[in-house]
């Protein structure tokens, strides 16, 4: 089941074609990404889908129901956001800032059962304002979810965090999709949206240039994966080798299809196989492939 859609989306800024006639799709349960360089307009999409902005043109169907242009009623009661920047209050504690998000909505899921889910019990009693990054984005979480909402929106939810408290968080994303809920992640990492995408666009100059999961991606864009070894282990001719091979200042890449292949004609050939390693190719190289450049912030 369709829980957004998204038909000849754009929005106009005078001369700037901010979204440029995207439609798309998102289902019920999964984690839903958008990828794209600085000035993409993903950003812009998901503040239109949100009600933030307004549209120039085009349509956002929610459950099946056409959304007004600004963010009506029944979608605001069913949808939750973590903004990428929350200004909390200076002198609650986790528990009475939850309580207080609590009254905004009539219907709201039990602070105990949130504390839970989020992993805040060791510092509910804590001021909001002394938490750490983790921390807080825990608790910006479980404020995105106090409603019980359908559909999250996480924007860059995990900027700034070191790679332990990162990984964290992805395991509470997890736990939260694993209840049945939408999720819509806009990140600056690729290997977030390949631990937790379902289905992903990437976006560049305002429009969608493909779409897909993670791995239908990579099996599109790349049919080889790479073998490095030391250049220095490598003879500079003679060798039968299947496969493109690129020199660079340090390794040598074989580009293959396959490696037990490889490894073989290279064993064959007396190349010492102390140094080899296997690359995949990763998301990111299937970004850079399709918009010339890295995830910029």
């Amino acid at each position: 089941m369709k829980i957004i859609e998204v038909n000849a989306l754009t929005k106009h800024y005078r001369d700037v074609h901010a979204v440029n006639g995207i439609s798309f799709s998102i289902k019920q349960g999964q984690c839903f990404g958008l990828l794209g360089p600085n000035g993409a307009g993903k950003t812009t999409t998901i503040e239109i889908i949100e009600g933030i902005n307004a549209p120039t043109s085009g349509e956002i169907l929610f459950l099946g129901e056409k959304l007004g242009r600004q963010r009506d009623a029944r979608f605001s009661q069913q949808a939750g956001i973590q903004f990428q920047q929350t200004a909390l209050m200076d002198f609650l504690t986790v528990q009475e800032t939850l309580a207080l998000f609590a009254t905004f909505y009539p219907k709201t899921m039990a602070l105990a059962q949130l504390i839970e889910l989020c992993d805040l019990q060791e510092f509910a009693d804590q001021r909001a304002t002394k938490l750490s990054g983790g921390q807080r984005q825990r608790l910006l979480l479980a404020l995105a979810l106090i409603n019980d909402p359908l559909i999250v929106f996480l924007d860059e939810p995990t900027t700034g965090l070191d790679p332990q408290s990162r990984r964290n968080f992805w395991e509470l994303v997890k736990r939260i999709r694993s209840q049945g809920k939408t999720i819509v992640l806009t990140t600056h990492y690729m290997d977030e949206a390949q631990q937790l995408c379902d289905e992903l666009i990437i976006m560049d100059h305002g429009r969608i240039v493909d779409q897909g999961s993670p791995q239908q991606l990579l099996a599109k864009h790349f049919q080889h994966i790479s073998v490095a070894v030391r250049r220095d282990d490598f003879p500079a001719s003679g060798l039968d080798i299947d496969g493109d091979i690129i020199t660079t200042d340090e390794d040598v890449l074989i580009q293959t299809r396959s490696v037990e292949r490889t490894i073989a004609q290279l064993i064959a050939n007396h190349v010492p196989l102390t140094s080899l390693r296997v690359q995949n190719p990763t998301l990111e190289d299937v970004f850079i492939k399709l918009t010339g450049h890295g995830l910029r912030a």
